[in-house]
């Protein structure tokens, strides 16, 4: 296929991502299943050839932009204070999983190698970042349990691939060091950190010198490459690379944006996440045709692999509700002997993050780059795809209905101390100073009585004013830096709030976003 022949598919398979969601839109079905059942339909309409995935390329086009989305919204106190639950499920579950399915694949098929068995577990293993947003973005559930989804979604794909590749490394070598394996896996995640951290600094220093906005935002676009493509250069995790890039701007974006590229910005970012994460699903079910082809068709799959595969895609769903029960039974054994102040979730949390664990593209991805020497290759493409569509179609779309049916509480005391109402009362507070300070002149007269009644606009101001046009042009011009200067001063008070703990990121995420219309709408006045 030529180059113009690829443009063309690209472009038509984004026109059908528009149609899919607007179907799933009216038939109240979720977004991500709804491309995935219409990629597979796509895949085997005559005259559609076959997609054939570079899995390292979609790693590396997919997954930085997808996981920068997701740590630049995490609510970075919330992320810290629930550290241990998130480590649990990122390192804990993955772990636990893959031996899960290690042990139960050596049971079906005890002549493949260990080492084959283990590396089957890590592709599986790993709950994706993309199904993980693309499902509770359409959900409500209790802030704690949002935090310790999302924060896994960014934090285990680390941790499934350095199993993955170590697995892969024993079944080519035939040996096996854990020792090794275990300082490895600590100079990943270290490094990574060093990276991303390193990365994000930098774009923190960049961006307060770039003048120019569109500059500012192409800057902020290619940070998350940056970072994935410096940490894997570097030979440590570029996923936590990405994951600490993203903390890192988006704890300083409030200072560093100003109104008018933190408005285009977001707005450029949406759409470019959306076309992403609506291609890796569309991508998804598009393989299905390519991947049947690969291992003889749906015949040999359904006559020698169903049984083992969806015995595999069971194991995986039973694993993570034996972890999160087993770790929160512990958590809650432990709290009554006063070994630990953690409080456990309790059963009905426990079924919510148990039932959602979908699986996505990186589970793809990762089994694509299976060496054509792996043993039981083949079994192993169609269950991590088999393992998707399980996860996507049934867990992803009955999510809601579970979180309905458990209604898992919100932890008692959760939750900065201040709302949204008291939050915007302290900004009110903080912009009234700023007026009452810059609206009285040295000598104590009222020179702009209009923005202590209230704003006025930009016409009342300028036909209440006598005099020439210079004058005229410098009052209305003061009348509006008085305003900037409120919003600048309500903004500092927001930041000030979420870095001392008392607001929470939506607060704050809310009430900047006032901030920054009335400030382009003052810029604009005095332009």
């Amino acid at each position: 296929m030529h180059a113009a022949a690829n443009f063309e598919l690209i472009i038509g398979m984004f026109l059908v991502v528009l149609g899919l969601h607007y179907l799933a839109r009216r038939l109240a079905l979720p977004p991500a299943a709804a491309l995935i059942v219409g990629g597979c339909a796509v895949a085997f309409v005559p005259g559609v050839q076959g997609i054939v995935i570079d899995p390292e390329l979609v790693l590396v086009l997919f997954l930085p932009p997808l996981l920068m989305d997701g740590a630049w919204f995490t609510a970075v106190a919330s992320f810290r204070r629930h550290m241990a639950g998130i480590l649990s499920l990122a390192v804990g579950a993955v772990f636990f999983t893959t031996a899960a399915v290690a042990i139960v694949t050596k049971l079906l098929m005890p002549g493949l190698p260990w080492a084959a068995c283990v590396a089957l577990g890590a592709i599986v293993s790993p709950p994706d970042a993309v199904s993980a947003r693309a499902v509770l973005q359409r959900v409500k559930l209790p802030r704690r349990l949002t935090t310790l989804l999302e924060g896994e979604s960014l934090l285990n794909d680390a941790a499934g691939l350095v199993l993955f590749r170590f697995a892969v490394a024993a079944v080519l070598t035939g040996s096996f060091d854990l020792g090794a394996a275990t300082g490895t896996f600590v100079l990943l995640v270290v490094g990574g950190i060093a990276v991303g951290a390193a990365i994000g600094g930098l774009w923190v220093l960049l961006l307060r010198r770039l003048g120019d906005d569109t500059l500012m935002i192409a800057a902020t676009v290619l940070v998350c490459w940056s970072a994935y493509i410096a940490g894997e250069l570097l030979h440590v995790s570029g996923v936590i690379a990405v994951v600490t890039a993203g903390l890192t701007c988006g704890w300083y974006q409030h200072v560093v944006f100003n109104a008018s590229v933190r408005i285009r910005a977001m707005a450029f970012w949406q759409v470019l996440v959306f076309l992403l994460e609506a291609a890796v699903f569309l991508l998804i079910g598009l393989s299905l045709r390519g991947l049947l082809d690969r291992v003889g068709g749906i015949g040999v799959v359904v006559d020698t692999m169903a049984q083992p595969v969806l015995l595999i895609a069971v194991a995986v769903i039973v694993a993570r509700f034996i972890w999160v029960f087993g770790v929160d039974a512990t958590v809650r054994a432990a709290r009554a002997v006063g070994w630990a102040r953690q409080q456990p979730l309790g059963a009905r949390a426990a079924v919510v993050i148990s039932w959602a664990g979908m699986r996505g593209v990186v589970t793809l991805a990762v089994a694509l780059s299976l060496p054509e020497t792996m043993p039981a290759r083949d079994l192993m493409l169609v269950a991590a795809f088999v393992v998707i569509l399980v996860t996507v179609l049934v867990q992803g779309t009955s999510l809601g209905a579970v979180i309905r049916w458990a209604k898992p509480p919100e932890d008692a005391g959760a939750g900065p101390p201040l709302d949204l109402q008291a939050a915007e009362t302290m900004m009110f507070q903080a912009q009234l100073v700023a007026v009452e300070r810059a609206a009285v002149d040295a000598h104590g007269n009222v020179i702009h009585p209009q923005l202590l009644r209230r704003y006025t606009t930009r016409a009342t101001a300028a036909d209440a004013f006598d005099g020439t046009n210079e004058e005229r042009n410098a009052a209305i011009a003061s009348h509006f830096d008085v305003i900037i200067a409120a919003v600048t001063a309500g903004r500092a008070e927001l930041v000030r709030l979420h870095r001392a703990g008392r607001i929470d990121d939506e607060t704050l995420h809310d009430l900047e976003h006032d901030l920054d219309l009335e400030e382009l709408a003052a810029e604009a006045a005095k332009g």
